[in-house]
């Protein structure tokens, strides 16, 4: 049971980089892994409400940082 909770804390967050990454739109990366969260909530996987919220916090997390890694625009020399 604790392996679920360590797994939502980081997998989320980490889809929602890899998603924005290959798309290069953070808003694509978090819509993609809601909708692969509501698919394992709807089949079952996700069963309690800690997981759901260990997810939400992770989603948070990673579309936080996905927009921390954004590109770095340098300063033009005048």
């Amino acid at each position: 049971m604790a392996l679920k909770y360590l797994l939502a804390l980081l997998l989320p967050g980490l889809l929602v980089l890899l998603f924005t990454r290959v798309s290069y739109n953070r808003v694509v990366g978090l819509v993609l892994t809601v909708g692969l969260i509501a698919a394992s909530v709807y089949k079952g996987y996700t069963d309690t409400l800690g997981l759901i919220v260990a997810d939400a916090l992770s989603l948070t997390a990673g579309f936080w940082y996905a927009q921390k890694m954004g590109p770095k625009t340098k300063p033009s020399a005048q």
